[in-house]
């Protein structure tokens, strides 16, 4: 054991890029105490900024980054429950904006894993900044960058991702960003299996000047988007952002569980998060025709 212990102390230490600077980053960033959300589906993500490990017989698959700080928080996590980043094969991203891919470059520089999104999502990925097209584009690279992610495989709506035993599939839901993927997999307990859906940001958020109304298309798209969330197979939902699935709630809730009662995380959630984001959206479009 004596021999052991020494070995893992002198593994090198976690390599992060250096940290994102932003408002919310410090609140985003604390640590949260990683957990099974169900089967072989974990939850490695920080306080606000959700990042998921699906474990494989031949490796494991990671959703998100989070911030560039936040990279040693998810290896840590990975750690804690008893699992190995150079274990990771594949990574994926929900979308290229600096709060869920900040992370991705040195998480793949850790693991050799490979990098997969969206064409769009990809762009933003390698460029290691918004796309022209994203709605956030004009808070500039300053506020905004990323450390660029040099290869990335370039996937299809509606393609089915493998490592091993575990296979996920991109949707992609455009709004957020014009390249926001949301991932679906179904994760099993013995014979009872349930699928879970990582839903991407549906928020209208977008940098002053930005109206989505002025280009109906675009506004079309997003509600397309948010339908096709509402519409997944979904027995659980995290989402890119945990708060906006009530993910404290849910842990509370699960922890003071007495016998047969009803795990809070199984709640069929995608219907009453796509209703709440088109709410948003409407209220956005709304007050945009105002002006």
């Amino acid at each position: 054991m004596a021999l052991i212990l020494l070995l893992v102390s002198q593994l090198p230490a976690f390599q992060s890029d250096p940290p994102h600077k932003c408002g919310s980053c410090d609140e985003w960033n604390k640590p949260r105490e990683p957990f099974r959300i169900y089967g072989n589906s974990y939850y490695v993500g920080t306080d606000g900024l959700s990042a998921i490990l699906i474990t494989g017989d031949a490796g494991h698959v990671l959703l998100d980054g989070g911030l560039e700080q936040s990279a040693a928080l998810i290896d840590a996590s990975i750690r804690k429950l008893g699992f190995k980043l150079q274990d990771v094969k594949l990574i994926v991203n929900s979308h290229g904006h600096y709060d869920h891919a900040g992370g991705i470059n040195a998480l793949q520089r850790a693991s050799g894993a490979t990098v997969a999104a969206s064409p769009s999502g990809a762009s933003a990925l390698q460029r290691g900044e918004n796309t022209p097209d994203d709605p956030q584009f004009g808070f500039g690279k300053a506020d905004n960058g990323f450390p660029a992610v040099k290869h990335v495989r370039v996937l299809e709506d509606g393609e089915v991702v493998r490592v091993g035993n575990v296979a996920i599939t991109a949707n992609f839901t455009p709004g957020h960003t014009p390249g926001s993927t949301t991932w679906t997999w179904r994760s099993c307990e013995g014979a009872a299996c349930l699928n879970i859906v990582y839903a991407d940001s549906l928020t209208a958020a977008a940098a002053p000047g930005f109206k989505y109304t002025d280009n109906p298309e675009r506004v079309n798209l997003f509600r397309r988007s948010i339908t096709r969330v509402a519409e997944l197979p979904c027995d659980i939902v995290v989402s890119t952002h945990p708060q906006f699935t009530d993910l404290d709630r849910k842990i509370k809730q699960r922890a003071a569980l007495k016998g047969a009662e009803a795990d809070p995380f199984v709640d069929h959630g995608c219907r009453a998060l796509a209703a709440g984001a088109l709410k948003a959206l409407d209220a956005r479009i709304a007050e945009e025709r105002k002006k």
